[in-house]
């Protein structure tokens, strides 16, 4: 993996309406305004889609990590919540919850599982790039 990587995205608008976001790589998405912002609150938002990175940049450093350490699982189950709040003057996401759930083979090391999981919380890029804490509550089941 040679850094630094580069990534682009685009944002359309108009006065009114959606935004088109453009990626080269993906499928166009439309985002608007959440409800809580008086947008219409039935498309992605930014918040939706910061959230939505954290979740997901979770359960990829997992999956990366437990493939190098050849560990075996079936499920991963990465909810997370995120906090916005004002601090001070600016306006902010203060905290991410994340509640995981995995589930592994019956004779799997469940002590390694949350080692993993707590590497993965650590190693993810999107929640090290972000000032917010990070919360990580596991429950590891077996299949």
């Amino acid at each position: 993996m040679n850094l630094p990587h580069d990534y682009q995205a685009t944002a359309t608008a108009q006065t009114a309406g959606n935004v088109l976001l453009a990626v080269p790589h993906a499928a166009e998405i439309t985002s608007d305004a959440p409800s809580e912002f008086g947008g219409p609150g039935d498309q992605w938002s930014p918040e939706d889609l910061l959230v939505a990175a954290v979740a997901d940049c979770f359960v990829l450093s997992f999956r990366a990590i437990a493939s190098m350490s050849k560990y075996e699982w079936t499920d991963l189950r990465c909810e997370v919540s995120g906090v916005l709040d004002k601090v001070d003057r600016d306006i902010q996401f203060t905290r991410f919850q994340l509640n995981v759930t995995l589930v592994i083979p019956a004779d799997s090391d469940t002590e390694r599982a949350e080692r993993l999981l707590a590497k993965a919380e650590s190693t993810c890029f999107i929640t090290n790039s972000l000032k917010a804490e990070t919360h990580l509550e596991t429950l590891i089941r077996t299949a």
